[in-house]
């Protein structure tokens, strides 16, 4: 039997997220330090809660969004690790790349930190995309369509039946009407995440962590960018530094799951997205959710 621990990305966030994980020890000091680090109060956010001088805290802000997944999922991470569980392999969906990093020991939680605060500012910054999800659809029409327009790319290749398309609005739109499929949904993001259009975006991302050191792996590593395990803490920094300009390989990584015989999913953090592809994509994985204190028998 083989497990695998997995995190989900900027989707999955819900109002009320933070609650659940408080009584966790190192909880208020971890949602502390990164209040400090944003200049705003993190579990307020989660809440949900109206802002003094701001308003309504917007959790689906990319600048919120990013840090308040990272804060949840790496203290059920640590608690998992103080029970004494280990996953033969981690992976993580978009940022939650950096949580699976996190948990297989590659930097510390406070330079986790640090780099979602990065990578959340400089992807807010990056706007005037646009993305568009699309479900049950013939992938050699798909590729054709996106082949032959520079302007779009797919962002996320979440499932033989569901990838996200990412790029100009116009393109992204051109492409999702050409295609027969079952359905369009355009996402509420504000640019084109995963695309060459984020080139800017990922070289100053690339350029922040090659002064940041990264440790070799204590469990495999399967990247966004290059879905092979590996526990090289060089080959795991290179691999993130282009994360950010290319798609999201979620088909390949469940196929890299099943070749290492992976039976038992664990999805980290809030909702059941990445549960859900698993159980339609991996035949015979069990697949369970840890969201809160409870679900961890606290």
């Amino acid at each position: 039997m083989a497990i695998a621990w997995v995190f989900p990305g900027q989707g999955s966030q819900k109002v009320g997220m933070g609650d659940p994980v408080l009584s966790l020890p190192g909880a208020e000091e971890r949602f502390a330090l990164a209040s400090q680090l944003m200049g705003r109060d993190l579990l307020a956010i989660c809440r949900g809660e109206t802002i003094e001088g701001e308003g309504p805290a917007d959790l689906n802000d990319t600048r919120n969004t990013q840090p308040a997944l990272f804060v949840v999922e790496s203290l059920i991470v640590d608690e998992l690790q103080r029970q004494g569980r280990q996953p033969a392999l981690v992976a993580g969906h978009s940022l939650g790349e950096l949580v699976a990093l996190y948990a297989a020991g590659v930097f510390d939680a406070a330079t986790g930190l640090e780099l979602m605060l990065k990578r959340s500012t400089l992807m807010a910054a990056a706007g005037g995309g646009a993305m568009t999800a699309v479900i049950g659809f013939d992938r050699e029409q798909l590729e054709s369509l996106v082949s032959a327009n520079d302007s779009v790319v797919i962002a996320n290749d979440n499932s033989s039946a569901q990838v996200v398309l990412s790029g100009t609005p116009d393109a992204v739109k051109t492409v999702s009407e050409q295609l027969t499929c079952k359905r369009a949904i355009p996402l509420p993001v504000s640019g084109a995440f995963h695309s060459p259009f984020m080139a800017d975006a990922a070289k100053a991302f690339a350029d922040h962590i090659d002064a940041i050191g990264f440790e070799d792996a204590r469990v495999p590593v399967l990247s966004n960018t290059d879905p092979s395990p590996t526990c090289d803490g060089a080959l795991i920094k290179q691999r993130l530094r282009d994360q950010m300009t290319t798609g999201v390989r979620w088909r390949e990584t469940m196929d890299a799951m099943t070749s290492a015989q992976v039976d038992t999913l664990v999805e980290i953090g809030p909702g059941n997205v990445l549960s859900g592809l698993a159980k339609r994509a991996m035949s015979g994985v069990v697949a369970s959710q840890l969201a809160s204190a409870g679900d961890l028998g606290l």
